[in-house]
């Protein structure tokens, strides 16, 4: 089967594809904040959420213990999870697509050029950026009321009060910080040198 990477190239299209795969499915998950409201467990993601509350016929308010998204983009409880999810979403689309190419490469020949690699690297490179910029962001909307509510009425920006960060914040800027990293660096020896053509 042709294969248009080196030994380092094949390892780089490795760790892309787990790099990417480890901050989208990450990003996904609603586990990046834990808290407590009304005695229930609730966790939150940028646009998701699992637990959350509800009023009854009776005009009541209850817990309602399932995970979903916000019904609109503009019911994101601050204006920087908003941003962090745009941000985010956007990373994730890039390593998701450099990854897609790099494991492309270990199938077709003459597919990841030494220039297309570094190309390719630096787009990993802005992607990690930009999945870090986001899990930047995330801390600015503790302040929110339905945050706030979550977190025994004491958080703020930077500050969780009662409430824990979660394993999907972790693994989003882990998985960003390994394609922004090490994926950028391997990519510059990913590509095979094209022997001059005699013809």
């Amino acid at each position: 089967m042709a294969n248009s990477l080196t030994f380092v190239g094949t390892l780089w299209a490795l760790l892309s594809f787990l790099s990417a795969a480890i901050s989208c499915t990450s990003f996904f998950m609603p586990y990046w904040l834990f808290g407590s409201q009304m005695g229930k467990p609730v966790s939150f993601s940028t646009f998701r959420r699992c637990t959350y509350p509800a009023h009854t016929e009776e005009k009541s308010v209850v817990m309602v213990e399932e995970c979903g998204r916000y019904a609109s983009f503009s019911a994101i409880p601050s204006l920087s999870w908003q941003i962090c999810t745009l941000v985010t979403g956007i990373g994730c689309a890039l390593l998701l697509l450099v990854s897609m190419a790099a494991v492309l490469g270990c199938c077709i020949g003459d597919l990841i050029t030494r220039m297309s690699g570094r190309f390719q690297g630096a787009m990993q490179f802005v992607g990690g950026l930009l999945i870090s910029s986001g899990c930047a962001l995330y801390p600015l909307g503790w302040n929110s009321l339905e945050i706030q509510q979550a977190c025994g009425n004491v958080s703020s920006q930077f500050q969780l009060g009662t409430c824990k960060l979660g394993w999907a914040y972790y693994c989003t800027g882990g998985g960003a910080a390994v394609a922004m990293l090490i994926c950028t660096w391997l990519s510059c020896f990913a590509g095979k040198k094209h022997k001059p053509s005699l013809y």
